[in-house]
């Protein structure tokens, strides 16, 4: 019946998330609000580091990809479930280490990482920091080298491989502002320069190819390829990779017509192929490391809403306007993301209306769906969008100086606040 196995309904007909009202949440904590249900979270990590275990000999990591929800409580539960972290700014390095996250099993990713934000991960020895680029390049080994440090890198690869995902969330291809370019012969030169510099010591290499990817052979390929290349870097430069990390991008539903393989079939045709392709190019089994975070937290969130205004344009829409909107959810205007909808306390009652539904900011593109199949709402009803635990509170904005939803977590049935809700004298704090 839902996209999400989080989800379900009561005896009241309310929809409940891992075992909650979600009316009741609603009516406790207010709307806006994400709600996340920490059992499929936990139940998603150990399913992707499972899947390792089994089909690759638990020779590899998998790192939670935390631009999906990164805050203080999420890193905690990646690192009990035995995940490692990637993290892609200051802050969201800043909240790892806050959180008791150990900075050895963190990846540090970016495509234009400051000179501050590099020598901090120098400095709190992260476990790996991904570069992008020449400059940053010979920038890491000059601070590397006034640090005292040697510092273990893996580089970034645009694979050429094509991702059947919108076009802003395609990543693997030579037009793209990461990575380096397997065409024009950049990669391996990359490499040799990363042999080259001081205090660098290049571990393996990384690629990510797209995101909301529901193909497994767009992975298997990119697999190849990037072992086609750790072999001519093998052939030319005798030097041997150690890792791979194919980054992440595994898709979930938002839609009930959504169709994936399960997660542990990825995983399964990517140790094949890469165990045949190694044998065949005569490599070294390498370590391999995944970086989901979508497809850990996406389908355990959900965010709440009242629903206000409700407008009818005979022979055109009927627009419903609900208390959030674009500031928390940006998705609909950057991507034209789709979801499903319902009505939190009818939750299994006939859709009979199609319903343009509307944030409350000062844009028109201010839209979380476009005719979307509800019952008949009442102002005041409690509207529920499904599948939002990933890029959510992430992309948050306090545009029109909208205070922040807060985030509660559930677990067993019962909730708990890990991010509270803004006040408007937090919106304002720094203004002076």
């Amino acid at each position: 019946m839902f996209v999400s196995d989080a989800l379900g309904v009561n005896e009241l007909d309310h929809l409940t998330i891992g075992g909650a009202d979600a009316v009741e949440l609603a009516g406790t904590y207010g709307t806006p609000l994400y709600v996340m249900d920490e059992d499929l979270i936990r139940k998603n990590a150990r399913a992707f580091r499972g899947s390792v275990e089994r089909h690759y000999g638990g020779k590899g990591h998998v790192a939670f990809a935390s631009k999906a929800f990164c805050c203080k409580e999420i890193c905690r539960i990646m690192q009990e479930e035995g995940l490692w972290l990637d993290v892609v700014s200051g802050g969201e390095l800043y909240t790892a280490l806050a959180a008791g996250f150990p900075a050895e099993h963190i990846f540090f990713h970016g495509n234009n990482k400051s000179v501050e934000e590099l020598a901090e991960a120098l400095d709190k020895n992260v476990g790996r920091i991904v570069v992008d680029h020449f400059f940053e390049m010979e920038l890491l080994s000059q601070l590397a080298q006034a640090a005292g440090k040697t510092v273990d890198i893996q580089m970034r690869i645009k694979p050429g491989v094509e991702a059947h995902t919108h076009k802003f969330i395609q990543t693997g291809q030579i037009d793209s502002k990461f990575g380096f370019a397997l065409e024009t012969g950049e990669a391996l030169e990359g490499i040799r320069t990363a042999l080259s510099l001081p205090n660098l010591r290049l571990r393996g290499l990384h690629c990510h190819i797209g995101s909301q990817i529901f193909e497994i052979t767009s992975f298997t390929v990119a697999a190849r390829v990037m072992l086609g290349l750790a072999a001519q870097a093998k052939s030319e430069l005798d030097w041997t990779m150690e890792e791979l990390n194919l980054g992440g991008g595994f898709g979930i539903k938002y839609l009930t017509e959504h169709s994936h393989a399960p997660y542990e079939d990825f995983m399964e045709a990517v140790s094949r192929t890469i165990g045949d392709t190694c044998r065949q190019m005569n490599l070294p089994l390498p370590c391999i490391i995944i970086e989901p975070g979508r497809s850990i937290v996406g389908s355990a969130g959900i965010t709440l809403y009242q629903i206000g205004a409700i407008k009818e344009i005979p022979g055109i829409r009927t627009y419903l306007s609900v208390d959030g909107g674009m500031a928390d959810n940006p998705r609909y205007a950057l991507y034209q993301s789709e979801y499903e909808m319902l009505l939190a306390g009818r939750a299994t009652a006939p859709k009979t209306g199609a319903y343009t539904v509307a944030g409350r900011c000062c844009e028109s593109g201010d839209l979380l769906g476009k005719e979307i199949p509800l019952p008949k709402p009442r102002v005041g009803e409690v509207l529920a969008v499904l599948a939002t635990g990933a890029y959510n509170y992430s992309m948050a904005s306090n545009y029109n100086r909208l205070p922040k939803p807060a985030v509660v977590m559930v677990r067993d049935g019962k909730a708990r606040v890990v991010v509270r809700r803004e006040t408007y004298e937090d919106v304002a704090s720094h203004d002076v």
